[in-house]
């Protein structure tokens, strides 16, 4: 009796045919992620490919992405992998410190509007069961952030790791604004406290819905309460937030850049760990010429020198 997970995975690719923002490589990178899933464990009838030569429920449209992320994150006790290559994009949004948030774009995002990261995190990480991982690989532009993951590391050009702990970010603003509101300083510091204070409040915002930082941060402005989701979410993205991502030509097809260098990676090494995947794939990148950063998000601080679970 086989008591492995069930694996499902949703694979989606946007050319965008006949539009003035018109991509290539979209549906290769597809074709490529299928085959690669194929030798680890998935099952094309748990599969869903979403692309927009294909018609009716696999036509990559706002509303059919949504449905099959549903489908994705429905089972309990499952291995989920999202694979997404296409063009992403910001939407201005006041209530965060950049001052836009990340999106994905369906094939019909001018008409029925682009998907931000506070939907893909309440459809991805928020809805995923019990007992059930994700790993996701954003191939786009302005991805790094896009499904709101409170842990962040990317490398630098020596290969050495940073985390970018993005509530202990917010939590630190915090505790400093209140240090000086506390002590004995002057009006100067009551100002800077204040502006402290604001910081902190915009950063949680654009990070709402990660488990809550110390008393009196539980909740935003927008009365959505922080949450403990502890989620084993994984995302590999193709770049920084500020970055785009690039299309490649590699032997004669058109692919995007990440797509390609993370499958390279996982031909060089059939066992990586996740600091392995997020370096290797940063120098495939650069050798070839890529300046584009790729990152590594997570639900939950684990050991990161732990093979890949795919």
């Amino acid at each position: 009796m086989n008591n492995s997970p069930v694996k499902k995975s949703l694979l989606i690719g946007i050319n965008y045919t006949g539009s003035g923002h018109e991509l290539r490589g979209c549906h290769s990178d597809v074709e490529n992620m299928a085959e690669f899933l194929s030798y680890r464990g998935y099952r094309r009838e748990d599969q869903v490919i979403l692309r927009d030569d294909l018609p009716g429920r696999n036509y990559p449209s706002h509303s059919n992405i949504l449905a099959a992320m549903n489908w994705l994150v429905s089972t309990p006790g499952t291995t989920n992998f999202l694979h997404y290559s296409g063009h992403g994009g910001q939407e201005p949004d006041n209530n965060r410190t950049t001052g836009f948030d990340d999106t994905i774009c369906p094939v019909d995002f001018e008409r029925a509007g682009q998907i931000n990261s506070t939907t893909l995190h309440q459809m991805l990480v928020s809805s995923l069961p019990p007992n059930s991982t994700l790993f996701v690989i954003l191939d786009c532009c302005h991805s790094g952030s896009a499904v709101e993951l409170p842990y962040v590391y990317r490398t630098d050009d020596d290969g050495q790791i940073s985390m970018m702990d993005n509530l202990k970010a917010g939590v630190n603003l915090a505790l400093e604004a209140d240090a000086l509101l506390n002590g004995r300083y002057g009006l100067n510091s009551v100002a800077a406290a204040k502006q402290m204070l604001g910081d902190a409040n915009n950063f949680f915002q654009g990070f709402r819905h990660q488990h809550h930082g110390p008393a009196g941060l539980e909740a935003d402005h927008t009365g959505r309460n922080w949450s403990r989701e502890q989620k084993f979410v994984t995302m590999y993205s193709g770049c920084r937030d500020e970055e785009t991502s690039a299309d490649a030509y590699i032997a004669g097809k058109n692919c995007g850049a990440m797509t390609w260098a993370f499958l390279e990676t996982m031909k060089r090494n059939l066992n990586p760990s996740y600091i392995e995947t997020l370096q290797d794939t940063r120098t495939v990148l650069r050798g070839s010429h890529y300046k584009q950063v790729p990152q590594l998000s997570v639900g939950v601080q684990f050991d990161l020198n732990q093979p890949l679970r795919l």
